[in-house]
């Protein structure tokens, strides 16, 4: 059964506009939908680099290398505090996405609700400690004396913005819980374009607007993520989506203890697994810069090519967790097994696809970030000869690990993450670099990278995550499954 866009005027919506129903992820041709609900997030992801990269560039021509210092040591912030929020507003996309599933209208609302307050409060308080802590974190962080006032300007602003941002983050999830992944995609290119737009009218002042500097940069940030957000809020009420809350449900937004024990203790571990990457980032570039400016800058430049392509992996990890959730709400753990099948076979061809081309064509890519001549360029090529390839199977680890994550089971795959990184590849580089040298540094990324493969499928295979739970079954749930669903069920 292919649900419909559209549903007959809901009594929620007063009779007047149909809400528009997202894509059933629970029906249907599995790889099909894997697919388009995965295209949208792999956009949504390409535009968020792009952006960083055009900012940037904003920044470094019209006010100098100093200025871009200052965005980089805030942004480093920046995605610290991010990345914490992605755990946490991942944890609400599943709850959300099992009531979907489950065809609990009643439970998607009071999931909404009470995670709604629970990212209002968040937010706040932590934009308002980072205007206070600002200077002490960049103390803490050794920004260099000549950026420091610029970093001061810049991450205040951001962290004016960070509320705003935080909810944009939140409501794309919760939207990509209910299947929709094509409108969070639209509404975050409307927020980079504004914000690329925005760059040069307010740090130059063009028109009637006063130059801003450096802090215009961060206030585009804040604007266009606030008028999308804006935007989104909009959208959602004009479609009757049950994410929002109307007269009579405002109650809803009050704290519920069963659903802010589960963003805490499921959203946390998720957060958890950002914070050892980027931690394990830090010790393996004091690794490389070991080794001189020429190695340091070849690193660079291939970090730069490996950012594009673990894209897919880390777009199909996010996209097979809800469309496994929204499975297990619905029952079908028949459907949660095709999906991670067919998770991994999307992630072993979009991931291999890539680097293929890449080594076909290496050097031009590459000269995208080295000059021509320069003597990194064979120390690039040679650490991607290497390295590239394990890319593959971390794709297929991040596949095993969302779809884990869908039941709840999310100690699991931060084990495994950790494992790989601080147990295996951190300790790989100073054991092997009497004998390898640099090349210790590079093996131990494809090693890392396998092993998180195989803790991931051995845990997939033989854990207990079938049977976990992200919370108690819904109150509001009896009765209320979606027959449609039920109907549709032995078709598959």
């Amino acid at each position: 059964m292919e649900p419909s866009d559209t549903a007959p005027a809901s009594p929620e919506t007063g009779g007047k506009t149909p809400p528009k129903r997202s894509p059933d992820l629970t029906t249907g041709p599995v790889a099909k939908s894997l697919l388009i609900f995965t295209l949208p997030m792999l956009g949504a992801n390409l535009l968020q680099s792009l952006n960083g990269t055009a900012n940037a560039a904003w920044v470094s021509h019209l006010l100098g290398p100093t200025a871009l210092t200052a965005t980089a040591n805030a942004n480093t912030i920046l995605f610290l505090l991010l990345g914490a929020a992605f755990g946490l507003a991942m944890a609400a996309n599943l709850l959300i996405a099992q009531a979907v599933g489950a065809g609990a209208t009643a439970e998607v609302k009071r999931v909404a609700g009470a995670s709604t307050l629970f990212f209002a409060l968040l937010s706040f308080a932590v934009g308002l400690a980072g205007l206070v802590l600002t200077p002490a974190i960049l103390s803490a962080m050794g920004t260099p004396p000549d950026a420091r006032g610029d970093a001061a300007i810049y991450l205040r602003v951001i962290f004016a913005a960070l509320p705003f941002m935080y909810f944009f983050s939140f409501v794309m999830m919760a939207m990509r819980g209910t299947g929709d992944s094509r409108t969070p995609f639209y509404f975050s290119l409307a927020a980079v374009g504004l914000d690329i737009v925005l760059n040069p009218i307010l740090i130059l002042g063009l028109g009637p607007l006063p130059a801003m500097g450096i802090a215009g940069s961060a206030a585009a940030t804040l604007l266009s993520q606030t008028a999308a957000l804006a935007g989104m809020i909009v959208f959602l009420y004009r479609t009757g989506s049950p994410l929002v809350l109307r007269a009579g449900e405002w109650g809803l937004l009050r704290p519920d203890p069963a659903i802010l024990r589960t963003l805490v203790f499921k959203g946390l571990p998720m957060a958890m697994h950002m914070l050892v990457v980027s931690g394990a980032a830090v010790v393996m570039l004091t690794f490389v810069n070991g080794y001189g400016s020429q190695t340091a800058a070849a690193y660079a430049a291939a970090m730069q090519v490996w950012n594009y392509v673990q894209m897919p992996a880390m777009a199909l990890g996010a996209a097979v967790s809800s469309m496994a959730a929204q499975n297990v709400g619905a029952g079908r753990m028949d459907r949660v097994e095709t999906v991670a099948r067919t998770g991994v076979v999307f992630a072993v061809v979009l991931t291999a696809v890539p680097i293929a081309l890449i080594y076909l064509v290496e050097p031009l890519i590459l000269g995208f970030f080295l000059p021509e001549g320069s003597a990194s360029m064979p120390i690039a090529r040679h650490i991607n000869a290497i390295v590239l390839w394990g890319f593959v199977p971390f794709g297929v680890a991040f596949i095993f690990a969302g779809v884990v994550r869908a039941t709840g089971a999310v100690i699991a795959p931060l084990l495994a993450m950790f494992i790989s990184l601080w147990v295996v590849r951190i300790p790989f580089v100073p054991l092997l670099t009497p004998a390898l040298g640099a090349d210790a540094i590079w093996w131990s990324f494809p090693l890392g990278s396998l092993t998180t493969m195989i803790l991931a499928g051995a845990y997939y295979v033989w854990g207990g995550w079938r049977g976990a739970k992200l919370m108690p079954p819904p109150r509001a749930a009896a009765g209320q499954a979606n027959p449609d669903k039920a109907a549709a069920a032995p078709q598959d």
